[in-house]
């Protein structure tokens, strides 16, 4: 009987084993939002606000909640809202337990604002200046430093009032390439751009049912959003050169040449190990669905990835930064998991010193020969510590060259600081994302990890010399912000762009071919007193109307490599290839975005006839997103209209 009652805890503990266990179990929600048509809604915020979670549904309509087990005290009755901009909101109460497998469905109507019928009355008799005792001036509306919400709430019946949030979203102006004469100007040199956060933040602002702002369109990194075809590169190099030649879509008089590198795409099992370390912005800003509870959905798709060769850390900065977790081993899931479900956001954004202490965990972790990385996750408002521009970036400079590379995520709306993050990744030797959604960070944490993660050349940059004999005047499409001096391209210490595994990154020259009837107008200069400047004869050179030089250099080294590669004039009749056409439809409409004085003939339906028609295999479906994206653009209430400079030809 002893016995018995000895071995009576431990049968209990055996038999609640699994009790306990379970009540550990995150609870997973699943379901799609549709709109009263049956189609699918995407950017729709499907939120429970009790448990501080969220979530973002992707381009089917699909969301997925995770819900941290140690949140959950047996079974919640919880409220689960959808909601967005232009879209009546839907609440649905559910019963959470931990360990739950549960559906929630939403169908959204549109948005119809009623006001209540408001009349004032009053008589008045015109005044003129001469006849008041008193000063008169007119200040406009717009100038009155309070808002209407705060004169009229309480004082009319019937009346609410709600104003909206303020926007403090921050973007480097962009000064658009113009036309340059190649006899005068035959080089062109510019750093490389793999950051692709433009697109994924123009996609944001459309399906928010706005245009977005002309300086948040780059079009280069729009460009680069989407994969390309090309083929793998061969020989000692870690990329090859690939061009192509064709028409101009939005200027027929005019020619296009297509730039592009294939990065190398080495085997996953070939990769080297990971010293990560999660640099996570904490503050009071990020609180909202779309910003803490998003990042930590991201990180958690990340973690699915890793393996017992990586290691992870955990850095968090508010009012001052913390270490959550030590460098842990990557098969070690539940620990780091747990870390990341205990995030929680407040305070204020002590940024520069959560990146100090993230870099020295990365440091003192160090993998020689492995991809050491920071990864930050913020919304960029550092409004504590070391704050301005000039300061954080001297501190990744500082922090880069011992060989830790730098990914910035952007997260969130309202106060989104694009400029910083984008400067900090650029001096980081990294990447800048922006996740709008949760199927924007599988695509960057999961879908192209190696290229995201793993540095596969620095510092690359290219130059191009046209021929003055073939080419009579050339514009860069993009990339304003990555330009360089020509002697730069030869000097080892002017910092580049990095190319991650498999990446490819394309550019685009609008040509002005000679002898062609162009329009374009290019400033000049009087003739020089002192020299000539000549042209070879074309017989020399053949059919080159370029060349194009690359240097790089390898990620642990110090001495650049160069290639180069010769381009041809292009063949009479040859159609251009589906690679072409949609980069072309892509930067044409970039140029309506942003209204360019250079998109000629471009409208809305050109870009959709050109995109629709080299959407290829599209396996990934990127594509037809993004012709499902210029097709909501179109049908936006306020475009900006021909006479205000932009797309009014349709």
């Amino acid at each position: 009987m002893r016995n018995i009652v000895r071995a009576l805890p431990v049968l209990l503990l055996l038999l609640l084993a699994p009790v306990l266990a379970r009540a550990q179990e995150p609870a997973v929600i699943t379901g799609r939002v549709t709109n009263t048509a049956g189609q699918p809604e995407a950017g729709v915020l499907v939120r429970i606000e009790a448990l501080n979670v969220g979530a973002m549904t992707a381009a089917d309509g699909a969301y997925r909640l995770t819900i941290p087990g140690a949140r959950i005290r047996g079974t919640m009755s919880v409220n689960i809202t959808a909601s967005r901009v232009g879209m009546t909101s839907v609440r649905r109460p559910l019963n959470v337990t931990a360990g739950a497998q549960l559906t929630q469905d939403f169908v959204l109507a549109p948005q119809v604002l009623m006001l209540e019928e408001l009349v004032v009355t009053g008589h008045a008799t015109p005044a003129s200046r001469a006849r008041v005792p008193f000063s008169v001036s007119a200040v406009a509306v717009e100038n009155i430093p309070v808002s209407a919400g705060g004169v009229i709430q309480g004082k009319v019946a019937g009346a609410r009032i709600a104003d909206a949030p303020m926007n403090t979203e921050e973007y480097n102006h962009i000064q658009e390439n113009v036309f340059l004469a190649a006899a005068r100007d035959p080089l062109s040199t510019f750093s490389i751009d793999v950051d692709r956060a433009s697109y994924s933040n123009v996609r944001r602002f459309i399906r928010d049912g706005q245009a977005p702002p002309a300086d948040a369109v780059r079009i280069e990194e729009m460009v680069n959003y989407f994969t390309y075809a090309y083929p793998a590169p061969r020989g000692e190099h870690p990329f090859g050169v690939v061009t192509e030649v064709g028409d101009c879509p939005w200027n027929r008089r005019h020619q296009l040449v297509q730039v592009a590198l294939q990065g190398r795409m080495p085997e996953t099992r070939n990769l080297p190990p990971s010293n990560l370390v999660f640099l996570v912005d904490v503050s009071g800003s990020m609180s909202s669905p779309d910003k803490l509870p998003l990042v930590q959905e991201s990180l958690r798709l990340l973690v699915g990835e890793l393996t017992a060769r990586d290691r992870i850390a955990l850095v968090v900065y508010a009012g001052a930064a913390g270490l959550v977790l030590d460098a842990t081993p990557g098969d070690r899931k539940d620990v780091i998991l747990a870390a990341i479900d205990r995030l929680s956001a407040g305070g204020s954004t002590a940024g520069a010193a959560g990146i100090q202490l993230a870099y020295d965990v990365a440091r003192r972790n160090h993998m020689p020969g492995g991809n050491n990385r920071v990864i930050l996750a913020s919304d960029g408002d550092f409004n504590v510590g070391v704050s301005s521009e000039g300061e954080l970036v001297r501190l990744i400079e500082e922090k880069r060259d011992q060989g830790t590379f730098l990914t910035v995520l952007g997260f969130g709306r309202g106060n989104l600081a694009d400029a910083r993050m984008e400067q900090l990744a650029d001096k980081g030797n990294g990447n800048y994302a922006y996740v709008d959604e949760i199927a924007e960070a599988r695509r960057v944490l999961v879908s192209e990890r190696a290229g995201t993660l793993f540095t596969l050349a620095k510092d690359v940059k290219l130059q191009v010399e046209f021929n003055p004999a073939r080419v009579y005047a050339y514009r860069l499409i993009g990339y304003e912000n990555r330009m360089l001096a020509a002697q730069d391209f030869n000097d080892d210490r002017k910092d580049a762009g990095e190319m991650g595994a498999g990446h490819t990154v394309t550019a685009l020259y609008e040509i002005v071919p000679v002898g062609a009837d162009s329009d374009v107008q290019m400033g000049g200069v009087d003739s020089l007193r002192y020299q000539r400047v000549g042209m070879e004869p074309v017989g020399r050179f053949g059919r080159e109307m370029m060349n194009v030089k690359v240097r790089y250099k390898l990620p642990d080294g110090e001495q650049s490599r160069l290639l180069s590669h010769a381009v041809q004039a292009r063949d009479g009749g040859a159609r251009s290839s589906e690679n072409f056409r949609f980069a072309a439809a892509v930067a044409e409409f970039g140029m309506l975005l942003r209204t360019s004085e250079h998109r000629g003939r471009s409208s809305v339906d050109d870009v959709l006839r050109l995109a629709r028609g080299a959407t290829g295999p599209d396996a990934d479906g990127y594509r037809t997103e993004f012709v499902r994206m210029v097709e909501a653009y179109a049908a936006l209430p306020r475009r900006p209209s021909a006479a205000s400079g932009g797309d009014g030809d349709r």
